[in-house]
């Protein structure tokens, strides 16, 4: 088996779609002492708004439609996100649904604890794993990466 350890500091990834950014935002002001002891990323306006309301560093990559949910993505699969918080809107297509699926996807890919909800989050933040070192254990992907290809 494959794992990876997620370190006592986590770093978590906050997105959220237009309808829902409220949402976020007062749980993420509900949840500011626990938040502040983490390293945040989130999509660009989530990360603006986030900032500014909580005073606390965001790390911010493009606007969702712009590409933002793919950059969360890549750093998924590069190991640097720990925890995706990501309040998507069910009642709203949205015209990046494509990467919405795929930030999902590379979620459950990689074994990253995810919260589409409040009540998730919640369970989430206030887990012992939380504030400890976790080991998530990780599907072995070699036989994929050294596949023949012809």
């Amino acid at each position: 088996m494959t794992y990876r350890t997620l370190k006592p500091n986590k770093r978590i990834a906050l997105v959220a779609h237009d309808h829902r950014k409220d949402d976020l935002l007062e749980w993420a002001a509900a949840n500011r002492d626990i938040l502040q002891s983490h390293e945040l990323t989130a999509t660009g306006t989530t990360g603006k708004i986030l900032e500014e309301r909580l005073r606390i560093p965001v790390r911010r990559m493009l606007s969702g439609p712009l590409g933002g949910d793919q950059q969360i993505g890549a750093l998924i699969a590069q190991g640097e996100i720990d925890i995706l918080v990501f309040f998507w809107d069910p009642m709203e297509a949205q015209p990046h649904d494509p990467d919405v699926k795929a930030l999902l996807r590379i979620g459950i890919l990689w074994n990253i604890p995810m919260a589409c909800d409040r009540a998730t989050a919640d369970f989430l933040v206030s887990s012992p794993y939380m504030q400890n070192e976790y080991q998530t254990q990780l599907t072995d992907y070699d036989a994929y990466k050294n596949r023949v290809i012809r």
